[in-house]
């Protein structure tokens, strides 16, 4: 099972139980160590995961993290855990006294639902008071499972991380805003726009008739985005439709061609007739329900005749004049009287001494 379908299993498993879980320890056992085995940390080895770890602040002694993921005896990440319905909120201080007082770069506060990763971009050494990356385990989107994937330990690079997890930090701020803006224009935003489009001065009416179109036409973009990629989805849909009905047809058509005896002993007595001048190889028939096409190099810009089986008469076709001459004829014999003209229908594609190379060869 990869990463992505265990942290899948997480959070359908957390969706099912948590109802069920009473307690703060409950909410470890059942949703938190499970997540750490995600991360490819052996839950049960204190070498690599300490329960309890003593965070010591200042003259307060014996202060405890719940769990620290260790790397060569020192702490990486300190994890913080609360009962699954508890609002996190009110806890982030509580992890930034650890973080300071040890040399740990990520701290994770979770109620084994919602998750926030923490580290210190702004000063180091000081736990940032907003998280860098949160999503709640029972609605992981793949992107944040990407992301999250950097933390397992097979892949576990600190400075990469320190890179993602500034990126993240100022496109999550950036979005918050965009969305804060769009939804409750400030007049500063508002104004930039307004004084683009607007060829008069903006005025405070103005400016409030604007906040309207903005947040409108905000509406607008996202509608048409959305209806544009569902019409991209459905038209990729109906094409890949059209050419699996495509692909079925082929198949219950090539399953209905029978090549019959009779058709294969037309084709070697055609091969036997250009061999002299051409690698039998080269000669080579594909069957259809009408007729046994026979091309030379298996192409079909290069027909060396058709022999028509099927009806009632029997025909053979000839290319080596502007258009295909349907010719009937009595039975297989009679193909033999057709050598020469096939022989010029071989070298309308190719000289003769090439040809004759090609058979020495």
């Amino acid at each position: 099972m990869d990463f992505k379908d265990q942290l899948k299993q997480l959070g359908d498993r957390v969706a099912k139980l948590k109802d069920q879980i009473l307690t703060e320890e409950a909410t470890k056992n059942a949703f938190i160590m499970p997540f750490i085995q995600c991360l490819g940390y052996d839950v049960f080895n204190p070498l690599e995961v300490t329960p309890e770890f003593i965070a010591d602040i200042g003259i307060k002694k014996g202060e405890k993290v719940d769990y620290a993921i260790m790397n060569e005896g020192k702490p990486t990440i300190l994890i913080e855990c609360k009962h699954w319905s508890a609002d996190l909120n009110p806890h982030n201080s509580q992890l930034f006294r650890y973080f300071h007082c040890t040399s740990a770069r990520f701290s994770i506060l979770t109620n084994g639902v919602h998750f926030r990763f923490y580290t210190d971009l702004v000063e180091p050494n000081k736990m940032d008071e907003k998280p860098f990356f949160e999503f709640r385990i029972d609605d992981l989107k793949d992107n944040q499972a990407e992301k999250l994937k950097e933390f397992h330990k097979s892949y576990f690079d600190l400075e990469k991380i320190i890179t993602t997890a500034s990126e993240l930090k100022y496109t999550n701020e950036i979005k918050n805003i965009i969305t804060k803006e769009l939804n409750d224009p400030s007049d500063e935003f508002t104004r930039y726009f307004a004084k683009i489009v607007y060829p008069s001065m903006v005025t405070a009416k103005v400016l409030e008739q604007f906040k309207g179109f903005l947040k409108r036409s905000y509406n607008q973009f996202i509608n048409d985005t959305i209806n544009e990629r569902l019409k991209s989805a459905l038209n990729s849909q109906q094409q890949q439709e059209v050419k699996e009905e495509a692909l079925e047809e082929n198949i219950v058509e090539e399953a209905k061609i029978i090549t019959t005896q009779e058709e294969l002993e037309a084709f070697h007595i055609v091969r036997s007739l250009l061999r002299q001048k051409i690698n039998a190889g080269r000669i080579v028939f594909r069957d259809t329900q009408s007729y046994l096409g026979i091309l030379l190099d298996d192409n079909n810009r290069k027909p060396l005749c058709r022999i028509h089986l099927n009806g009632k008469k029997k025909f053979i076709s000839l290319f080596d004049k502007e258009n295909e001459e349907k010719i009937e004829i009595a039975g297989l014999d009679d193909i033999y009287n057709y050598g020469d003209q096939l022989l010029k229908t071989a070298l309308k594609y190719e000289p003769l001494q090439n040809i004759e190379k090609s058979t020495s060869a």
